[in-house]
């Protein structure tokens, strides 16, 4: 018997051990098992006191950002693995995620990578809980025909929640580290220097929680990224001139006209204060998008 394709699962994370126990609950029991489950934090703290025992789970620590994190990942795993998942530690997949993409890659044999069907995200509100987002990805489970047709979906980019590569097309890829802490926009520029697509489809869905935890507190470090690094990447060639622009202005326009009536989990001064911050340097002729670190 042919062994099936070795699924290999990083995950980086930082402060989130509630989030990271979940996730791993939810790999631990995939109808397809990952190969190598990899965990990428920066301190024991940011670590689970429990994890599952049927899941063959690696720890490495180092220093925090998303880019580093995800990069002392793939330099672990090397080549041991047909496909990377990288998730975030709050994207609640589902039980046959894993097997999901499988199909998913046979479907689209020109796809270097693929980001799956978000029942939800609350990157763009005030979060899902993470109860709603497991009885929503379960009760989806219930109902969908695992070997139902494979539909691609529309999208621009990769979208770093839920994002899978074939490893032989990662080769020396690796998130650039010139994009510190969280890393805005690492994942596109990661997909975009891959030699083939990275196709948004359904063959395989989760949740991606983005519990908010209070006010955000480092809104001016958002703001500053928001303008910063779509310059930066329009520069390096990995981002055209014209989503380079769209990046800046959307979230530039919502800072401008939602600082006095800000939502709760939104410091939209703070951000709007980012974007004026970017734009000065621009201006002089600086594109630091290192400069978050000093903010």
């Amino acid at each position: 018997m042919v062994a099936p394709p070795k699924v290999a699962v990083i995950v980086a994370s930082l402060g989130r051990p509630d989030a990271v126990a979940l996730l791993l609950d939810r790999l631990a029991r995939q109808s397809l098992p990952p190969h190598r489950t990899i965990l990428s934090v920066e301190k024991p703290a940011d670590l689970p006191p429990v994890m599952p025992d049927t899941l063959n789970v690696e720890v490495i620590i180092g220093p925090r950002g998303s880019s580093v994190q995800r990069n002392r990942g793939l330099d672990r795993l090397g080549e041991d693995a047909d496909f990377i998942a990288i998730f975030d530690d709050d994207y609640v997949p589902s039980l046959r995620a894993l097997e999901g993409i499988l199909r998913g890659f046979e479907v689209c044999p020109d796809a270097s990578g693929l980001c799956g069907e978000l029942l939800a995200d609350g990157a763009s509100g005030p979060g899902v809980d993470p109860e709603s987002a497991i009885a929503m990805v379960d009760a989806e489970d219930a109902v969908r025909d695992p070997q139902r047709r494979v539909t691609r979906l529309p999208g621009v980019g990769v979208y770093g929640c839920n994002m899978v590569f074939r490893r032989p097309d990662i080769g020396d890829v690796r998130f650039d580290e010139s994009l510190p802490l969280y890393g805005w926009l690492e994942d596109s520029d990661f997909g975009a220097r891959l030699p083939g697509p990275v196709i948004y489809c359904d063959a395989f869905f989760g949740v991606h929680c983005a519990v908010k935890s209070g006010r955000e507190k480092s809104g001016v470090r958002q703001g500053y990224s928001q303008v910063m690094n779509p310059v930066y990447l329009q520069r390096k060639g990995t981002l055209s001139a014209g989503r380079a622009l769209k990046l800046v202005l959307r979230p530039f326009a919502a800072n401008l006209m939602r600082t006095r009536r800000p939502e709760p989990w939104i410091d939209r001064a703070g951000r709007l204060r980012g974007n004026l911050l970017a734009f000065g340097d621009l201006l002089r002729g600086r594109i630091t998008p290192q400069r978050i670190t000093s903010l």
